[in-house]
Formats: C-alpha cells, sequence, structure tokens
C-alpha cells in the first residue's frame, strides 16, 4: 500500500530537469510519475519510478541530492466533485495532506492521485476504513 517516491533537490536553473530526466533515460528507468516544484533558489523533483534502486545508484554515481519518501496513491473518482468526496473522508479521519499530485494512466475510470502525509502506513489503513482504494506499488508501476 505504500509507494516510495525519489525527491530530487535541484538548483534552480536552466537545463537541470533534462540532466535528471536523461541520466534516468540513459539507465533505462522509466518514470510513472513526477511532480516538480520550486523556490527561488532550488526544486523538489518528486519522482516514482519503475526501478527504484537502479535510479539510487544512478543519481547518487552522479552527485545528485536525493531523499525517500513513503507515499500512498489513492483512487479518486474521475468525476466532478470526485477529489472533494476523497478530501471530505480525509477531513473527516482527521488527517492531513502535505502535499499531492495526478498520476496520468489509462487502465482506471478513476484518477490516481499521490498524497503525503506523516505516517503512510497509519494513513493508508484509515483510508481504506473510510471505504477508499490504496494502489499497491505495483500497481502503480504498471499503470
Amino acid at each position: 500500500m505504500i509507494i516510495k517516491q525519489l525527491s530530487i533537490f535541484l538548483e534552480n536553473r536552466s537545463g537541470r530537469v533534462n540532466e535528471v530526466t536523461s541520466l534516468l533515460g540513459a539507465e533505462n528507468i522509466n518514470i510513472r510519475a513526477l511532480s516538480l516544484a520550486d523556490s527561488s533558489n532550488f526544486g523538489v523533483m518528486r519522482l516514482i519510478v519503475d526501478d527504484l534502486d537502479k535510479a539510487i545508484a544512478c543519481l547518487e554515481k552522479n552527485d545528485i541530492s536525493i531523499g525517500l519518501t513513503s507515499v500512498i496513491a489513492l483512487e479518486v473518482p474521475d468525476a466532478p466533485g470526485g477529489l472533494a468526496e476523497v478530501m471530505r473522508k480525509i477531513d473527516k479521519s482527521g488527517l492531513n495532506v502535505k502535499y499531492m499530485y495526478s498520476i496520468p494512466e489509462k487502465k482506471h475510470n478513476n484518477a490516481i492521485m499521490i498524497m503525503r502525509f506523516d505516517d503512510a502506513e497509519e494513513t493508508a489503513k484509515k483510508l481504506e476504513d473510510q471505504g477508499l482504494n490504496i494502489l499497491k506499488q505495483e500497481e502503480v508501476l504498471n499503470l
């Protein structure tokens, strides 16, 4: 139920995203999900990849600063109000979403949201108790 996500810390300069994606592509690592946020001095690229160990080795070998985070992949109804419905259940459970982003995918009728919480394992149990569907790592990698 828990998905491992890479957080890559990048200087906010031209070509840096190209560098990371080119390194991963050269190692035949497929990016399944990506989020990019920035501030004035640096950015954080969050990735879910098909070969985590290989990606970590590749990035560390190239002196790219990374972190590993546990996140949840949650199915959300792909209809007006679908996300609001899920957010009401999250709120009812007393949970706080730190950040989220979506995964483009073609196999489900629902949207897939990647969400970060303080305690991913405990949160996954609470969300399942609310009737929400949490995807496993293998399911996300096969989208």
